[in-house]
């Protein structure tokens, strides 16, 4: 039970850790919790991923969630996190347990908690889920629940159209990178739904991902740049493993850097909506900017989209969002949700092309550049390090001076050129990131270099 922890994002391993027993004593955990917050009896979605492994973990926590009296919902097939989660929300259920190591390669696998709220769960749950931890238990089998398989794609689709209406796609060709992931027959179904003609690539299942990550970055998503750039799509869109984050492919620019698309998608939802945004301390400054600009506000959080969640329902925002491709909408779900996303993609791209809209945006509010590096760092340094780092906060960082320092999550140098530097802990591997925001490259790489010198002698 010692090897079980939930992180930002969940509980994930590589599978020598990620047993069998080990996911059953989170079933428990989780019927326990469910149990003393007044759900005993009541219905859990049971979700789960492509990996070859998920489907046998997902029934394994439906035994054990029903041995303890819950009934289960399991999906036919495997389906995106955001589907499930939002089918807690749309049969007012109990809460989902999700079975997916999201963009990790396929030698691991994760698991993750949706309190019946449909967003991510906080720390309060699921501190209470791990002081829970303990072997399965079982009712008298008169007690016992039971599974029901059933199809949440199609209820899911039917709402995504609902939410994002008026599509003008008739005549727009879109290429869709599954990854080999859960949105595969769910991203493209639903933008086909929507008038797309589209073009496929990775749609067919592969438990190994290909032998890769499925992590829509630049690096990975090389035949979609070309199929956008020399091909016949006017715009790419990639999911993750378990289609909760989005990347998005542009005739010019190629790969489009995620704080440019959230600036530019926040910019165009603007156009027909109002409303603040939310952001985590590590995305783009930029989305300030669009904000000021329409008289909006931006809330800051920390890294998780767990925070970003929180922060859309406390203030009604319309947009939350995160510098790797997670967004979450104002009327649909407080959560992340890459399919949505893509759909909001595919009609902003209509109404004026992604390259067009960035351009205007820089050009009205200025150039904006971000890098990051890591720096290796023992989980059981990182309080240490993150405590030496307070005493050592220099007056001045690449020649700028430290205006203010933020400390939502780690320690954000804000300085006087308008340019930041950002050291955090990972929430998911043993390494500090150093993150660095300027109006160049030359500049963004200056800070950068310095923040990493800050750091290294601390570890």
């Amino acid at each position: 039970m010692d090897e079980i922890a939930f992180g930002t994002d969940g509980w994930r391993a590589t599978l020598d850790t990620f047993t069998d027993e080990r996911v059953r004593v989170v079933g428990q955990a989780v019927a326990d919790y469910l149990r003393a917050a007044g759900h005993a009896g009541e219905t859990v979605a049971v979700g789960y991923d492509a990996r070859d492994t998920s489907r046998g973990f997902a029934e394994s926590l439906c035994d054990v969630l029903t041995a303890n009296g819950f009934d289960c919902l399991l999906p036919e097939r495997d389906t995106p996190t955001p589907v499930v989660a939002w089918t807690v929300r749309d049969r007012g259920l109990a809460g989902a347990l999700m079975v997916t190591a999201s963009h990790n390669p396929p030698e691991y696998n994760g698991v993750k908690f949706v309190p019946e709220t449909g967003a991510p769960a906080l720390p309060e749950v699921t501190e209470q889920v791990e002081a829970n931890l303990r072997e399965p238990d079982s009712l008298p089998e008169s007690e016992h629940g039971t599974t029901t398989e059933a199809d949440l794609v199609g209820p899911y689709l039917e709402h995504a159209l609902d939410v994002v209406g008026d599509f003008g796609l008739a005549g727009a060709t879109v290429a869709y990178d599954a990854m080999h992931g859960s949105g595969r027959g769910v991203t493209d179904r639903l933008l086909e739904r929507a008038g797309a003609d589209v073009v496929r690539l990775r749609c067919d299942h592969d438990p190994t991902f290909g032998g890769t990550s499925p992590e829509p970055t630049g690096e990975r998503l090389g035949d979609l740049v070309d199929t956008v750039v020399d091909g016949p799509a006017d715009i790419g869109i990639a999911n993750d493993g378990d289609a909760d984050r989005i990347g998005v492919v542009t005739p010019e620019r190629g790969y489009l850097d995620p704080n440019r698309y959230f600036a530019a998608t926040y910019d165009h939802l603007l156009e027909s909506d109002d409303g603040d945004a939310v952001r985590t301390v590590s995305t783009t400054f930029l989305v300030d900017r669009v904000a000021t600009a329409h008289g909006a506000a931006v809330h800051e959080t920390a890294v998780g989209f767990k925070w970003v969640a929180e922060a859309m329902r406390e203030h009604d925002a319309l947009l939350g969002g995160e510098e790797s491709g997670g967004f979450g909408l104002r009327g649909h779900l407080p959560n992340k949700d890459g399919v949505l996303f893509a759909l909001v993609t595919a009609v902003a791209e209509a109404e004026e092309p992604f390259d067009a809209r960035v351009d205007r945006v820089l050009a009205d509010h200025g150039e904006v550049v971000q890098d990051r590096v890591s720096v290796d760092c023992p989980d059981d340094r990182k309080e240490a390090v993150l405590a030496a780092l307070e005493e050592e906060i220099p007056d001045s960082v690449a020649g700028s001076p430290v205006d203010r320092v933020v400390t939502v999550d780690g320690f954000k140098l804000l300085l006087a050129d308008g340019s930041w530097l950002l050291v955090r802990p990972s929430g998911t591997e043993p390494k500090l990131r150093v993150y660095a925001e300027a109006e160049s490259e030359k500049r963004v790489k200056a800070v950068l270099a310095e923040g990493r010198s800050l750091v290294e002698p601390l570890v």
